[in-house]
């Protein structure tokens, strides 16, 4: 059976190990988890669990749950490595320097009102826009998924989990853990 969960990002924090190293970390508000759903291969094709987590409903695909079963928090321990998936900081329409990271025009030797600008965006040939040119535009708001991270720390009775390192989001985002 497959370790999942779903959570709400509530925000960083860091502890100190035995030997006084600190550890950087994301508390997250991780369940309780209902299942409300069972697909089945005979049925629907494929085999997934659907769970709501508030007004949320994600599927998993996964088998050995009943429908009206509670997940909480306790399916992870201590050590165990997940993979934290979520939707980053949206940061609206931004330009070429900071979406991709452009150096921008010099500030003399002639460069009058055109620092931050992309340049030329065009050829001799062929005489339009390539598809896939960078541009500005919408930055962020793109699912993301972080690999490897660990569990610090599981506190039943307030379904937090602490996983070390940072999560994508800003506080609140809807968060997918899931075991490996």
């Amino acid at each position: 059976m497959k370790k999942f969960i779903l959570g709400k990002k509530l925000e960083m924090s860091q502890m100190f190990d035995s030997e006084g190293n600190v550890i950087p970390m994301t508390v997250i508000q991780a369940g309780p988890m209902e299942v409300t759903q069972i697909k089945n291969k005979e049925k629907d094709g494929y085999g997934a669990v659907q769970v709501g987590f508030g007004k949320t409903r994600k599927e998993f695909k996964t088998e050995g749950f009943e429908k009206g079963a509670k997940i909480d928090v306790s399916v992870f321990a201590e050590g165990d490595v997940v993979k934290v998936s979520g939707l980053t900081k949206g940061r609206g329409c931004q330009g070429v320097v900071k979406r991709h990271g452009f150096k921008g025009a010099p500030k003399t030797h002639g460069t009058k009102h055109a620092h931050r600008e992309p340049g030329s965006i065009g050829a001799v040939w062929p005489q339009r826009v390539v598809k896939g040119t960078r541009m500005g535009g919408r930055m962020g708001q793109e699912r993301v998924s972080i690999m490897n991270l660990k569990v610090v720390k599981v506190e039943l009775e307030k379904n937090l989990l602490y996983v070390k390192g940072a999560v994508p989001g800003a506080r609140g985002t809807l968060l997918e853990i899931v075991g490996k």
